[in-house]
Parts: structure tokens; sequence; C-alpha cells
């Protein structure tokens, strides 16, 4: 079936005549393209305010290069990722929705489902594409596409990889970002957390038992005093070194380890929190959330010793809502607020997330936008600013490039859906969290919970904590959104989890109401 899919979808292509392949504009020099990644920073975890109002998180961490990214480009207040990492990853990598790409839990081992899956008391999950993204039909189990690094690569860029990858499960193609288009990788490779952010630990190298989670490729850093940040940040300065010996354009995928699991103090940073009275485990979260930071500014103020800056392009973006549920210090599902829950969930916690953007001469310097974004749509945006113009790709690409309103600041979304589809179990319980499908249409949110078809649905310009439901007070909107979503589902073809004691399928929610 993926095969005949993929030859219906080079059909047509090769039917539009008009297309060439990766067609690049050559009338404006080629920006440098820097996509700055971070994994699990929620929307609160920064002194940039990304709501109407400063809160009690905003003057806890310090993000002092974020201030400067934002008042030198545009902030993104409803940006969106997906509720957990993999998912996020690969529809950055492809330009598609989950519910499209079925990599919709996060990938690790090659043609195993994750335990709590496989262990779950009442849902019997799909066989989704548990070994990621792939360049070749020839992985099973996994989403065959054209990866946007490859076709910056066929367009003449640099391309570098540097940091978390987690797009390929183990032994597969994907693992590897060399494979993916990237002509550089700097410590990517399939698992999605760190064995240790210390140099004095090798990365987690020589752990018996945790041999998938130490962080490849760095061993010049081994047993140095060197933060797991710093090191992948010191190595993708280099490799832009190289790209202006080559005198390419480069495109600087830097994809952050921190502020993930497991939560481990950066020495630079942790006294000052300590100072302020934090508990141990939530001084370490901030002290790994500053050294985020540095190396923002690290780039930003390598890219203006060099004389790149007016010529490159910031994107700075999280792979999903904050941790709240376990691992942090203090009350659980708290760290997000005023959105409710965090990573795993499906409330905004879960997957609204801190963005700005940079594009000299392009977007105006200090401004802001209400203009809604998902994470596929990156795919587009950064082609379209690349200047890469009618680019083959064998999958259909579902996002939306915001290119309009990085250059007018004017949300041009409009009344547009935007979906999550989760027919998973993360594994952890907490608000929001388990197997779900949601859209967004304008104010309005309608979360659909899968085990027990209850739905939700919030207007989030009223209620941005999504603390009331309005599913028995306004039966219309809820039909209304439910057939969107529902529409939505089934057109990608959307798997859905089945009930473990009748075999049936869950409903889609428009017929459930």
């Amino acid at each position: 079936m993926k095969f005949i899919l993929a030859l219906l979808a080079l059909a047509f292509l090769g039917g539009c005549k008009d297309m060439q392949p990766n067609q690049v504009d050559n009338n404006a020099s080629q920006p440098n393209i820097v996509m700055f990644l971070v994994d699990d920073m929620g929307w609160q975890d920064t002194s940039v305010p990304f709501w109407t109002q400063r809160t009690p998180f905003n003057d806890l961490y310090q993000t002092p290069n974020m201030e400067r990214l934002a008042k030198e480009g545009m902030k993104f207040t409803q940006a969106y990722a997906t509720a957990v990492c993999s998912p996020t990853r690969v529809s950055l990598m492809t330009g598609m929705n989950a519910a499209r790409h079925r990599v919709s839990n996060w990938t690790l081992h090659k043609d195993k489902l994750q335990p709590m899956e496989t262990n779950h008391k009442s849902l019997s999950f799909p066989e989704w594409n548990v070994n990621g993204m792939t360049p070749s039909l020839e992985v099973d189990k996994a989403v065959y596409a054209t990866p946007l690094p490859q076709l910056l690569q066929d367009a003449g860029y640099y391309t570098i990889h540097s940091g978390k990858a987690h797009l390929g499960a183990i032994g597969t193609l994907g693992e590897d970002p060399l494979n993916l288009g990237f002509d550089v990788n700097i410590a990517g490779h399939a698992a999605g957390a760190p064995g240790s952010f210390l140099g004095t630990e090798d990365y987690g190298n020589g752990n018996k038992g945790r041999e998938i989670w130490a962080v490849p490729g760095l061993e010049k850093y081994h047993g140095e005093e060197v933060f797991l940040t710093e090191a992948i940040t010191l190595e993708a300065l280099e490799a832009m070194d190289v790209a202006q010996e080559e005198n390419k354009p480069f495109f600087l995928h830097m994809s952050h380890y921190a502020v993930h699991t497991p939560i481990m103090a950066d020495a630079r940073f942790v006294q000052k929190y300590y100072d302020k009275g934090l508990d141990s485990i939530e001084a370490k979260y901030a002290s790994l959330v500053e050294g985020m930071d540095k190396s923002l500014g690290d780039i930003m103020d390598y890219l203006e010793k060099k004389e790149l800056a007016e010529n490159t392009i910031i994107l700075f973006m999280s792979d999903n809502g904050g941790l709240s549920v376990y691992a942090r210090g203090g009350e659980r599902n708290t760290h997000n607020k005023p959105l409710n829950s965090g990573k795993g969930s499906a409330y905004e916690g879960g997957i609204r997330v801190p963005s700005l953007v940079k594009w000299p001469g392009k977007t105006p310097p200090n401004s802001v936008t209400d203009h809604k974004i998902i994470i596929e749509d990156f795919y587009p945006t950064i082609l379209e600013m690349a200047g890469v113009k009618q680019y083959k790709t064998v999958q259909q690409v579902d996002g939306f490039s915001f290119v309009p309103t990085l250059k007018s600041g004017e949300d041009h979304s409009k009344e547009r859906p935007l979906f999550w589809h989760y027919p998973n179990e993360w594994g952890p319980s907490g608000p929001g969290i388990g197997a779900s499908s949601s859209t967004r249409v304008g104010d309005y949110k309608l979360i659909y919970y899968h085990q027990d078809g209850r739905m939700e649905l919030f207007n989030l310009k009223e209620d941005i904590g999504e603390t009331k439901n309005l599913v028995a007070a306004q039966p219309e909107k809820t039909k209304e959104l439910a057939k969107i979503l529902s529409d939505h589902l089934r057109e990608v073809e959307a798997q859905m989890p089945s009930q473990k004691d009748t075999g049936m399928q869950i409903p889609y929610p428009d017929e459930v109401l």
C-alpha cells in the first residue's frame, strides 16, 4: 500500500508540467538559516512573556538572549507543537501533520510498540510508524518522505544537525541525520534523551545497561567539565566555519537535548537559583534553561562577529510543552500556568510553546503576532525563506507558510483549523494525558478522548486555562468542531485505537454525538 501511494504521489507531481524540481530564486542572496529547537521547553520557561501579561515564571527564568531575539524579531504568542517529541520532529522534517505521517508517539526500538501501549488495560493501539521517518521505501513501519534538509542541500545549502535527532528507531535509516539530507551530524542518534549532560560523565557513555542513551560523537569533551549544551554549540560553530570556507549558505538545525530529563545542574548558572530559594530540582531545571539561552546568545554573537547576522534567519521553537507531570519539583501539572497541564497532554500546557523568528529586513523588530502556527508550517516556511520554489516531495505537505505574517505581522490564520492526533499511550497520568484527537478553530478548541468518548470544548480567548467545558452549553459549536475534526481524520486516514474487550475501532467524534 505504501509503495502504491508513493507511486501515485510521484505520478501527480510528474503531471504538473510547469513544476521544476527545487527551483531557487537567484535574484536574492540565499540567507543562512538557523532552526533553534529546544526539547521540552514550556511556554512559561522564559523571561520573555508570551501571554498578555508577565507571570512569576517570567521573573524566575533568565533568558536574556531570547529577550534579545524577541527585540530583533517577531514573537508568536500562539505557536503549537505536538504533545510529545518525535511527532513534532517528524512534522518539522516532512511538513506533515502527525495524523498523516503516523509517527504519533516517541520512537526508539525498531518495529516495537512501547510497553505502556501493549499493556494498556482497555485500548488496543494501532501499528503506528514506530520506526520514525525514512528516505527510502525499503523501511517498514516508517513514513517515507522527502526531508527538509535534503531539499535545502539540493538547493546548495551546507546542512548541519547538532544535538538531539530522535527521528528514526535504532537500526533504521532515519536514525542517522546523514541519511536525511544533512552534511554534518553532531551528536544525533535514535534516543530522545542524553545518558548524561556532563562531560565528566562522558555524556552517558560507559554506563552499562544504558548504552542506547549515550550521546555519540563528542569524545573530545569526555572527562572535561563541558556541559552537553555547550559542547554541541561549540561543534555547531565549527561546522558553520566550514560552510564559510566552502562559500555556501548554511542551514543549522540546532536541536538541544536540554531541557529534557535527566534534570542536571549546569554549574555555570545553577547557584543563583539555589540562592533564590528554589528547591534542588527546579534550580537545576532553571540552569538548563539558562544554558540553552546562552547557546542562543553564542550563535547570535558568532553571526555578528562573522558579519553574517544581516543575512541569517533565526527561528526558535520548542518540540512540545513543558514537562510537569513527573520529575519536576513542586506541585505537579502547575509548571506551565496559566496553561493547563504539560508535556503529553492535549491541553494547552502540552502543545503551546514559545516561538520567535528573526528575519533581518523582513520581520518588524520587536513585533508580536497572534497568528496561529503549528510545527508542520515550518517546512514550507523555511523553503520559501531559502528561495526554494516549486519543489517536489513524495509526501503531501500539510503545513502552510507563515512568511506573509513574518513580513506584515498580521494574523493570516483566520479560521484555519489546527489538528492534533495521538492514538497512543504516553505512560504517565495527568490532566488531558491519554489517547485523544483535537482541533482548534478560531478561539475554540475541541478535545475528543478515545478511551471513553468524552469531549471538551473551550473558548481559549476567554479561558486560556481550559477550566470551563462548554460542550453542554454550546452543543452546535461542539458539533461543528467535531465534524471538522472527524473530516480531517477521515481524509488523512488517521489511525484509531480499538476497544480491547470488543475489538471495535474507536468511533470518530461526529459518530459519538
